[in-house]
């Protein structure tokens, strides 16, 4: 029996039309075809710590690794030793009280969080407030959902903050949710309590939830702040945070979810259908890490990113950009001189020239695209030969 001759035709849902893949995932295949070139780029540009966790965090997971007990599936709401542990830290360095069994809701990693959150409170066609420059997985995730996107402008004159007399000229009745991230990434601006007094006060009168993305505040950063602080935070507000920055732990997926028993209710109805529980090891681990000695802080976050921060500036005066020296987080953002037509040029320029790859501000919005962010998650020898590099390639 002679076989039709059928076509094949599948096409992708619609969702993904309006996404790319992300900047980062592409251009680091072209700094990684470059270096298979034997070209050696020393990359400044993704900000996952080259440090490694507390030894105290190290012999935790391994001793509960080998264990014959550990290894089945885990509750999705995680284990009671890391709620706890992660409720004594905010009360710790944040003086914010939580209950470890009802206000707080393990991750694996903030960007999944991003996910559960938006599920769980915005339905195809409502808007969300999204910084403009911000973290592009709020944009990206946001359109995959269906979400309608309202950008805000964050401007260096307004020590990008939000202009909230722009924001109150704005049709707000539809918007579910406010994006937003202190200490800022990628402009490394600080959170103040003022800014989160206007935020909570601005949620309340317009029935916004705002999520605060928070995992970049014990970077160069000697006063950690939570906007779970402010009065009233709690009841229309959500804040993430991150192990990734503060401990070391990127690749160990570890965030966290911090707001009122009713929103994790709702949250937990989503994720659990979602993904399970981290391993059980990685969990006890992370809350010994949260244990972690200010000393230990001090030396991780505070004295290394200073000394790396130094050449990073450096860097930029050879580039002729202008920065605020006050910013704080593992960034360094600069804006390019006026002799550049685009952020491209420059940062182009620099990769197939001084065989340095550095971050386009374009990529996370329209009023980034004057600037570069240099990551300070190099080794200070690795930043001091980019910047000899630079230098002789200028």
């Amino acid at each position: 029996m002679q076989k039709e001759n059928l076509k094949y035709n599948i096409k992708p849902a619609e969702r993904i039309a309006n996404v790319s893949e992300y900047y980062f995932s592409k251009k680091l295949k072209e700094v990684a075809q470059m270096n298979a070139q034997g070209m050696d780029v020393i990359s400044l540009g993704i900000g996952s710590p080259d440090m490694p966790p507390s030894e105290e965090t190290l012999n935790t997971l391994c001793e509960n690794a080998r264990r014959p007990d550990v290894h089945g599936y885990q509750p999705t709401v995680g284990i009671p030793e890391l709620r706890k542990a992660m409720s004594n830290w905010y009360k710790r360095w944040y003086n914010v009280d939580l209950n470890p069994d009802t206000e707080i809701q393990p991750l694996i990693g903030s960007k999944e969080g991003i996910l559960h959150v938006t599920l769980t409170f915005v339905n195809p066609g409502d808007q969300v407030l999204v910084p403009n420059p911000g973290y592009p997985t709020y944009t990206s995730l946001n359109k995959i959902l269906g979400s309608d996107i309202v950008n805000y402008n964050l401007r260096e004159d307004n020590n990008w903050q939000p202009d909230f007399d722009e924001l109150e000229k704005m049709d707000l009745s539809r918007v579910k949710l406010m994006w937003t991230n202190y200490p800022n990434m990628p402009t490394g601006a600080n959170a103040t309590v003022e800014l989160y007094e206007k935020l909570v006060e601005f949620a309340l009168r317009h029935n916004i939830v705002i999520v605060n993305d928070n995992p970049y505040s014990f970077i160069l950063n000697k006063k950690p702040l939570s906007l779970l602080s402010i009065k009233g935070a709690k009841d229309c507000c959500i804040e993430f945070n991150s192990m990734s920055k503060s401990h070391n732990m990127p690749g160990w997926r570890v965030g966290m979810i911090a707001t009122n028993s009713t929103f994790i209710q709702w949250i937990l109805k989503v994720k659990s259908n979602i993904d399970s529980g981290t391993f059980r090891p990685i969990q006890l681990a992370a809350a010994k890490a949260y244990e972690n000695s200010d000393e230990w802080h001090e030396e991780a976050n505070i004295n290394v990113y200073s000394r790396r921060r130094s050449y990073a500036e450096e860097i930029m005066k050879e580039l002729g950009c202008t920065f605020d020296k006050n910013q704080v987080g593992m960034f360094l953002w600069g804006k390019i001189p006026e002799k550049y037509n685009d952020v491209e040029e420059l940062t182009e320029k620099v990769l197939h020239q001084s065989r340095v790859f550095i971050t386009p501000g374009f990529i996370f919005g329209s009023n980034g695209k004057r600037y570069i962010r240099i990551s300070l998650c190099a080794k200070e020898e690795l930043l001091e030969k980019a910047l000899e590099r630079i230098k002789k390639n200028k």
